[in-house]
């Protein structure tokens, strides 16, 4: 059974709205987070974003990887770019996460095709 990573980050980002109107407070404090962490800096966005995939990868992380391989793909990341990325990530994680950076391939394709 293949994932589908379109069908994954919109279920969350379903649940997510949910959570921003129940839990407003977190909500906010994480998106401030995020904000800061991914702002252009001395490491450009695609590069804090390639890093935001290898740590998906490594824990494991169906939504991480959706989200970030689609962040990617609209910064212009190329297929070879993300496999280098992929392979440091097998490299620190071994076979779980070999098994995820194959799904993290899939994803790139899936955001990479319109359908």
């Amino acid at each position: 059974m293949s994932k589908d990573y379109k069908e994954i980050t919109q279920r969350i980002s379903g649940s997510m709205k949910i959570l921003r109107k129940d839990i407003a407070d977190t909500m906010q404090g994480f998106s401030a987070m995020a904000v800061a962490a991914t702002k252009e800096g001395t490491l450009d966005k695609k590069t804090k974003e390639f890093i935001a995939l290898a740590i998906g990868v490594s824990t494991r992380c169906d939504g991480c990887i959706g989200f970030h391989t689609e962040a990617l793909v609209k910064l212009g990341a190329t297929k070879e770019e993300l496999e280098e990325v992929l392979g440091m990530a097998v490299y620190m994680g071994g076979g779980p996460s070999l098994m995820y950076a194959a799904d993290a391939l899939l994803a790139y394709e899936q955001f990479t095709t319109t359908n």
